[in-house]
């Protein structure tokens, strides 16, 4: 196993991108992307009001463990969000207000845990992004080796650490790293396309103008 200081020394999304990247709805991003980076629907924000921006730091741990979760947020840095393949166990909890708190405290930028949550009403109140699968009361053990740094599947997405992490009431998109220039560019211009939508429901425009050209494509006839 390498150093732990070396797991933690990965390419990260550049804090640029970053900030660019929290203007846009984790729908929109998911869109442009192809529609793939979603986690699967059941890894929800705590509060809806919660929004979370930032490179993944990966973390895979086994079922009801967290002791390579506590290493991970020991060794994050300030914006990082730590994703973590908890195998969308929901037995026990892999982290509550003590580990949030910690977080919260060296800067990190939220929390993505495809497993259980626990103190959830306090958490939900606070303004540290959380999403989890679920609460369940019982705490994890803590003697059980995991993985950090490298590639993890959370929420059916093969994630990399260094990849771009958007997740709001809708859920949670990872984008890869080498794509996010590209995707971020995507994504204003659709965010440009859709107000311009919104402006022509507005004014009475109420059939949406690619409709009668899909019904063709798809062998139905046109509206009239």
């Amino acid at each position: 196993m390498k150093p732990y200081s070396e797991l933690a020394d990965f390419p990260r999304v550049h804090e640029d991108l970053v900030e660019r990247a929290r203007q846009f709805p984790s729908a929109v991003l998911c869109d442009v992307a192809g529609r793939r980076g979603a986690l699967h629907g059941r890894i929800q924000a705590l509060d809806a009001g919660m929004k979370v921006c930032g490179p993944a730091f990966t973390v895979e741990v086994r079922p009801g463990d967290n002791l390579m979760f506590h290493v991970a947020l020991a060794l994050a840095r300030p914006g990082d969000v730590l994703v973590v393949d908890g195998k969308a166990d929901q037995t026990c909890a892999l982290f509550g207000e003590l580990m949030v708190s910690q977080a919260r405290a060296a800067g990190l930028g939220g929390f993505v845990v495809d497993a259980a949550s626990r103190d959830t009403e306090i958490l939900a109140q606070g303004d540290f992004p959380v999403f989890a699968a679920g609460a369940n009361p019982c705490g994890p053990t803590k003697g059980l080796p995991g993985r950090l740094g490298g590639q993890a599947s959370v929420g059916g997405v093969a994630v990399t650490a260094g990849d771009l992490v958007v997740g709001d009431a809708d859920g949670v998109v990872v984008i890869p790293a080498d794509e996010v220039p590209a995707v971020l560019a995507a994504a204003q211009a659709k965010l440009d396309s859709e107000r311009q939508r919104l402006e022509e429901i507005a004014a009475g425009t109420l059939v949406s103008p690619w409709l009668n050209q899909a019904l063709r494509q798809a062998g139905l006839p046109a509206l009239a």
